[in-house]
């Protein structure tokens, strides 16, 4: 296993290689050279021999021209902060042509860092691919190209260069198409020149570290309004901006032994010579809790990644302006983070999304855990799975118990499911089309 690990690598170097230096003509002309070889080793038979000189006469010179490339250049993004799953990440970059002479049919394609792939995640994969495919080296290898291409965060294309004037700024549009949320790492620009026969391209890579964070994909979400009545947030206003509790000022009276010394207020006693405190009372509105579930096996991620795109489509069109919303996960550790009332915007909590991770050390009780402590303040609920079992039905169950109102999601490969015509079934593939029969589907409800 560790020699086809090896393999597997220097293949994908090469692989990396060859897309970089070979134009499209290129793989064209060097297919074409092979079938040609393959014909045409019996010279007296046939005489696509000739076919397969000319072809590889073109390719050595393209590829000896393609050797030397002297031009000087300095680039600079001006990246956003932030980019999103499936839109395009289009952004300025300038270009300074520092040689003495005008560069012109020039092209450049954005470096994404290339992640480095341990042997534990390869052993991973195989066995992952040996379930079902019996060891395949061809779907092995495809799957490591899928692990990378998610690691990599996105895909990038050539574009052209206008000609750059010597000593000159040029500014261009350049684009990217990220793939999956995460902190994307890009590690440089690469300038491309085609040779005369457009067959092999000469490369010049600038370096140029940055990142930007992918969010997740985001779905249009109908306008659900879940009901629930405000509830007392116990706290002070010290606690307001962690977990989002406030009190609201309502008189003076006289102070009472064993009231707090820092409920005193000092200009009234220094105006009437006694002591009196601020009375004060807790200030009631709704609060919902947006409960994700992380607990997924390996080869269901894409599961995973739909459940996160569809709670931050939750996150970023809720309105919280007058509530709040708690976001509950189980990673590392139990998780919840609130927004709303001032607390949180919607960036903080979609950045917060963007670096979930799924669970598999842990039980479903420690996300069960979250949500009872949270219970007494909560107004309703959001709950999003990944899964249907026992444990998932005990905690609707026990929510019900206390009439928390609810909007249960399952997103799932099997739209088939016979379940409680209360859990809402969100297809993958065809989630945005099941989100939209929820409007009409709570209305009937509620």
């Amino acid at each position: 296993m560790k020699l086809l690990y090896s393999l597997f690598k220097i293949g994908y170097g090469i692989q990396q290689w060859w897309l970089r230096r070979l134009t499209t003509p290129g793989l064209a002309c060097l297919l074409c050279l092979v079938a040609t070889t393959i014909v045409g080793i019996d010279t007296k038979q046939t005489t696509a021999y000739q076919i397969l000189a000319f072809l590889l006469s073109a390719l050595i010179l393209a590829g000896l021209f393609s050797l030397r490339f002297s031009g000087s250049f300095a680039v600079k993004r001006k990246l956003p902060r932030f980019a999103t799953v499936g839109s395009k990440l289009i952004y300025s970059l300038i270009v300074v042509n520092q040689s003495k002479t005008t560069q012109a049919g020039l092209l450049f394609i954005e470096e994404v860092a290339h992640p480095r792939l341990g042997f534990i995640e390869f052993k991973q994969i195989v066995n992952a691919s040996s379930k079902k495919y019996f060891n395949s080296i061809g779907y092995i290898y495809y799957r490591w190209l899928k692990v990378v291409a998610q690691q990599r965060k996105a895909k990038t294309k050539a574009i052209a260069l206008p000609p750059l004037k010597p000593q000159t700024e040029t500014v261009v549009k350049a684009e990217i198409m990220p793939t999956h949320r995460g902190v994307m790492r890009l590690s440089g620009i690469t300038i491309l020149r085609p040779d005369p026969l457009n067959l092999f391209n000469a490369t010049k890579t600038i370096e140029r570290p940055q990142t930007v964070l992918v969010l997740p994909k985001r779905y249009r979400i109908p306008a659900i309004a879940l009901p629930g009545s405000r509830r007392s947030q116990f706290g002070s206003i010290n606690q307001a901006s962690f977990v989002g509790d406030s009190v609201e000022f309502v008189a003076l009276r006289d102070y009472r032994p064993g009231d707090p010394w820092r409920k005193i207020h000092w200009k009234s006693w220094a105006k009437i010579d006694k002591p009196v405190v601020r009375e004060e009372q807790n200030e009631y509105f709704v609060r919902q809790a947006l409960i994700l579930d992380t607990f997924i096996d390996r080869d269901r991620n894409e599961i995973l990644e739909e459940a996160i795109s569809v709670a931050a489509s939750f996150a970023c069109d809720w309105h919280t302006q007058e509530s709040l919303l708690d976001l509950m996960f189980v990673g590392s550790e139990s998780y919840c983070f609130t927004s709303g009332r001032g607390m949180g915007d919607r960036e903080q909590m979609l950045e917060i999304l963007a670096g979930v991770r799924a669970c598999r050390d842990k039980s479903f009780d420690y996300l069960t855990a979250e949500v009872t402590n949270k219970l007494s303040m909560l107004s309703g609920c959001i709950c999003i799975f990944t899964s249907w079992d026992e444990r998932r039905r005990k905690l609707i169950d026990y929510l019900r118990g206390y009439n928390i109102p609810l909007l249960v999601l399952l997103v799932t490969e099997d739209e088939k499911q016979n379940l409680d015509r209360e859990i809402h079934v969100l297809p993958v593939g065809k989630i945005q089309q099941a989100l939209e029969t929820l409007e009409t589907l709570e209305r009937s409800r509620f």
